[in-house]
């Protein structure tokens, strides 16, 4: 023990000194009652005097200026009742052994409503019998007092959770305890394997994992009332106990720890196939940007041919130019739309008007000559640099990748993952957090056209589906949600109101990943990935726990935000 516990916690003051030696009659018996005073004082009960640390005997020995000679032990058991009870006349404290027993069992009984673990309500216990001022009663009287209380309310609620269950649903929770003579495993014992890396196979595997533990059976149904601490603890007695000491204990309980363990697994597989889906869209994006940047190197020599040839044609414009540096150039801008006003408003002149027509004509076949020995130039210079076939389509491969836009190449790498992010999408129950809801609209648009993508490369962003045997009108509104570079990728110049199907299919999975992350879209049934706004606490139910008036001004402003 420290020297400043020593301090704080066990010396005597000179009231406490004075009130023991007008007490006792005996050194031994003087420092006994002060050692019980300074113990109770701190723990609340007392200890046998040889349990107290040598180093508390010592130092209230020395405040006392008794020699070492003195032990702190009493030489009779009515003695030691008699100071136990100076103690407590001391301290206003009357002992009730009924009382203390009916106290701590309803704290207990309360407690064990929602907690499991005996430490915990021992705790609870504990803490209540200290804020009414009681002497603590002994470790083993508690210990075995919530051994029954936690018996009594287990066995309510294991007897609750079974009822639910029909006959057929028993037979299978009990069937997974069955073990194969020939592995030998039961289902119970793979239940238990957890996830692996987030690849794709990995991912398939934990979906039909899912799919699995969801035909167990409505677990939130069967653990309706049952707070989430004793599900978890039901959970993880059930994950470390085998099936052969499964069989072993009743059948509702065997029940209801299974399907504590069915539905705590069912929430991570949730947790796990969510997790996995973001990672694999961020990988997704990953090699879309690898695959920008090699691209870009691939078609460096490109672009600078293409930069060469542009040069050449330049240059061949520059050349016919200068052959016929008298020839007029067109008159354009401002400057002609003066001249034509000035004719506009000129007076007819016949003479001026046949020189006007033959200046015009000879403008017009020197320009025609211009644009011939131009057009002549130009076309050597694009027949050097390859031909327009080639030189087109390479500048059609090197141009769809400006701007630093990497998201249509997404695509080819979302491919392989389509059928098994439709079946993630299928498997989940998806809520939005908040009043905004265009992502969650997108992917039920998305959905509900994926079927007729395998013919159409390009959908409208307005179609007509069948649901429940009516006829819906599905408006998709991308402006809701997805930035310039998406709109750049997704829409065609050339088909105004049609989008680019598996682009899309893409940008909206790529938007959901976002949105898991960011908690505005939160999966149902999951823990990780959960609505935090339904798990937030109300104002009426944190009213009882607010003090004064003005904590209660202070608090609802912000419990109402």
């Amino acid at each position: 023990m420290s020297a400043r516990e020593l301090a704080d916690s066990f010396t005597p003051a000179a009231d406490e000194v004075a009130w023991a030696r007008a007490t006792t009659k005996t050194d031994q018996h003087l420092l006994a009652l002060v050692v019980w005073l300074k113990c109770y004082r701190r723990l609340r009960y007392f200890p046998s005097l040889d349990e107290v640390p040598d180093a508390v005997v010592v130092h209230i020995r020395g405040l006392l200026e008794l020699p070492e000679s003195v032990v702190a032990e009493v030489d009779a058991t009515r003695t030691a009742k008699r100071h136990r009870e100076f103690v407590r006349a001391r301290l206003g404290v009357k002992y009730d052994s009924a009382e203390v027993r009916e106290i701590a069992e309803s704290a207990i009984r309360a407690a064990a409503q929602s907690k499991d673990n005996p430490a915990s309500l021992i705790n609870v216990a504990l803490e209540e019998l200290v804020v009414q001022g009681k002497e603590l009663p002994g470790y083993t009287a508690l210990d075995k007092m919530v051994a029954r209380v936690r018996a009594e309310v287990n066995g309510k609620v294991y007897a609750d959770v079974a009822a639910r269950m029909t006959g057929a649903q028993r037979a299978w929770l009990l069937h997974l305890l069955w073990v194969d003579p020939s592995t030998p495993r039961s289902e119970f014992d793979k239940l238990k394997a957890p996830a692996k890396a987030a690849t794709i196979g990995k991912l398939k595997e934990r979906l039909a994992h899912l799919a699995k533990l969801d035909a167990v059976g409505p677990t939130e149904s069967w653990l309706t009332g049952v707070p989430p601490g004793k599900i978890s603890h039901f959970a993880g007695e059930a994950k470390v106990t085998d099936a052969a000491d499964m069989a072993k204990v009743g059948e509702d309980k065997r029940l209801t720890l299974l399907a504590g363990f069915i539905h705590v697994l069912r929430t991570s597989a949730r947790d796990e196939v969510t997790e996995m889906f973001c990672k694999r869209m961020g990988v997704i994006h990953k090699k879309g940007r690898f695959r920008l940047e090699a691209l870009r190197e691939e078609h460096r020599i490109e672009s600078e041919r293409l930069l060469e040839v542009f040069g050449d044609v330049l240059a061949a414009a520059r050349e016919a130019a200068e052959q016929d540096p008298d020839a007029p150039e067109p008159a354009v801008g401002p400057d002609a739309e003066d001249a034509v006003d000035e004719t506009e408003t000129a007076e007819p002149d016949p003479a001026g008007e046949e020189t006007a027509e033959l200046q015009a004509e000879e403008e017009a076949e020197a320009q025609a000559e211009l644009a011939r020995r131009t057009g002549a130039l130009v076309l050597k210079a694009l027949a050097g640099g390859g031909g327009v076939d080639r030189l087109s389509a390479a500048h059609e491969a090197v141009a769809a990748h400006h701007g630093n836009n990497y998201l249509p190449l997404c695509e080819q790498y979302y491919k392989s993952h389509r059928p098994t992010l439709f079946t993630l999408v299928d498997a989940i129950e998806l809520e939005a957090t908040s009043a905004e809801r265009a992502v969650l609209d997108a992917l039920e648009f998305v959905r509900a056209v994926r079927d007729a993508g395998r013919i159409a490369e390009r959908i409208d962003e307005t179609v007509l589906v069948e649901r429940d045997g009516e006829e819906v009108v599905l408006t998709l509104d991308i402006d809701a949600f997805a930035g310039p570079l998406w709109k750049r990728t997704l829409r065609d110049r050339r088909r105004p109101g049609m989008l680019a199907r598996r682009h899309l299919e893409v940008c909206v999975f790529s938007h959901l990943a976002s949105e898991l992350r960011s908690g505005d879209i939160a999966v149902v049934g999951s823990d990780s990935y959960a609505n935090l706004h339904t798990q937030q606490m109300t104002w009426e139910e944190c009213e009882p726990h607010i003090g004064t008036s003005a904590s209660r001004r202070a608090c609802q402003p912000t419990l109402r935000r």
